[in-house]
């Protein structure tokens, strides 16, 4: 997450490049009140340059150099044309080493007045001009020696230059890095002077008596740095590794947009999530279906499809032909009586279990059920529906078809906290942590206490959670502990349709 003073220190590195006429200047206007001109005119910037998208994508081989760096600290890179800058600066952080907890700022010239697209942080805060998320990297690059500039961190201020080498005919599928030199800096150590002092530090071996300023003793140096930081080594497969991290996760459009803004936040938990996200969607993928509706072979067999859609087909069985409800609208008693034994419910729940309204398991596996068009009320009657009677006995057939369903929820929680569900849960999140994880999400998105928001002692409850909850047997056992593979894969499925 960005540091608060980096704004700060942006305004001061911005006012402490004046021209001496700029800053007399500026001393008049502030005597004689007629500042805010002066001040406007001397922090203002041209619009950054930028071409139309070209018709054909290609290839783009750059290289990164960290300015200032001696020995040079460099990256080479084959990157698609049509890259996103919020997606290249990504890429800069991964090949780079960088962690991504400070500003940046992408310009079109060396100087810190150049044209200059907008961080999130920018949009954000109201900055006026182009987000870099509109502006692919051949946009503003397209022929050898053309040069990008990337700044990070405004206080310790690193500046890199992205220089192309080659424009290729064909486009990398994924951004990889195929060479460099020397570590990364460690993060806040006082910029490229700071920088310098410590690798020389580091390559005398560290002595306790020397230690750079930036540290207070040897053992907050080697605490800070890791045992394995050294400022010569460089390993360019560690560097595709981190940058496998930074590929989009082929997920729907709407989980796609909640995951970026969580990934904005840098809240460790969203971190994690997103990186395990990644591993499993990358381990688990699933085949599409002839017809592109989504996955057609996951790694459920026909035996965990059944065992997970179990209390529905139970439900399927007592209903059969249909059941008159009460004039309540509820279940007959007896039938409560008939699922919850069946399903299991009878064994753990504390009371009786004949009245739909008292045993709030067998009423959220009807509603389930409802949601998911399995049954259906009809002139005060219940019964299964079409598509359940067509694939009672083909529980794979049926289990698909519950794919095609979820997320549940008309209302803008329902709905955002479901994808969520689904994301912690494909993730292979231990059942006992999912409420606490979704929870801390739903926070990361701007759900509240209060209001439209439910967040404070935070119910999670959503009817996708919901159904996640019977397809792990929660029905049976009462509560859910570990982490079963075939209701992952069911949500990995879900998340990965188009």
């Amino acid at each position: 997450m960005p540091s608060p003073d980096d704004a700060r220190r942006l305004a001061e590195q911005v006012l402490g490049e004046m021209t001496p006429e700029q800053q007399r200047s500026l001393i008049d206007a502030l005597v004689t009140g007629h500042s805010t001109r002066i001040v406007d005119e001397a922090l203002a910037t041209p619009a950054p340059a930028m071409t139309a998208p070209p018709a054909r994508t290609r290839g783009v081989r750059v290289r990164l150099d960290l300015v200032g760096a001696k020995p040079p600290v460099w990256r080479r890179l084959e990157l698609p044309g049509d890259l996103r800058l919020d997606v290249l600066h990504r890429v800069l952080q991964a090949a780079m080493g960088w962690t991504d907890t400070h500003l940046h700022r992408f310009r079109t010239g060396s100087d810190h007045r150049a044209g200059h697209f907008l961080s999130s942080y920018d949009v954000e805060e109201g900055e006026q001009g182009v987000p870099e998320r509109d502006v692919r990297l051949d946009q503003v690059v397209a022929a050898a020696g053309d040069r990008l500039w990337y700044e990070y961190d405004f206080g310790d201020g690193w500046e890199h230059v992205l220089t192309v080498e080659q424009i290729m005919d064909d486009a990398p599928a994924e951004p990889r890095c195929i060479g460099g030199r020397m570590a990364c800096p460690p993060e806040d150590c006082g910029g490229i002077w700071g920088y310098a002092e410590l690798a020389e530090w580091v390559r005398g071996g560290c002595d306790p008596a020397a230690v750079p300023p930036v540290f207070d003793d040897a053992e907050h140096a080697r605490t800070w740095l890791g045992p394995h930081w050294h400022p010569d080594r460089f390993d360019v497969a560690e560097a595709n590794e981190a940058l496998a991290h930074t590929r989009p996760l082929p997920v729907a459009g709407p989980l796609a947009d909640l995951l970026e803004q969580l990934g904005r936040s840098g809240d460790p938990v969203a971190t994690g999530l997103i990186a395990r996200l990644a591993a499993a969607t990358a381990a688990g993928a699933v085949a599409e279906a002839p017809d592109g509706t989504g996955a057609a072979d996951p790694a459920v067999s026909e035996h965990d499809a059944a065992r997970m859609i179990g209390p529905f087909l139970t439900l399927l069985d007592v209903v059969g032909d249909g059941i008159q409800l009460t004039k309540a609208g509820k279940l007959p008693p007896a039938t409560v009586t008939a699922l919850a034994e069946e399903t299991g419910i009878a064994g753990w729940w504390i009371g009786k279990v004949n009245r739909e309204d008292q045993t709030w398991p067998v009423a959220l596996l009807r509603e389930a059920a409802r949601s998911l068009g399995l049954v259906t009320v009809r002139s005060g009657r219940l019964s299964a529906t079409a598509i359940a009677r067509k694939h009672r006995e083909n529980p794979l057939e049926l289990w698909r078809h519950l794919l095609t369903r979820l997320p549940k929820g008309t209302s803008d929680f329902d709905r955002e906290a479901g994808w969520l569900s689904l994301a912690v849960v494909a993730a292979g999140t231990p059942a006992q942590d999912w409420r606490e994880e979704i929870a801390a999400l739903l926070t990361g998105v701007g759900w509240r206490a209060g209001g439209d928001g439910y967040l404070g002692g935070l119910p999670v409850y959503n009817p996708t959670l919901d159904v996640l909850e019977v397809l792990a047997g929660r029905l049976r056992h009462g509560g859910l502990t570990g982490s079963d593979p075939a209701v992952a894969a069911t949500a990995r499925a879900v998340i990965l349709r188009r």
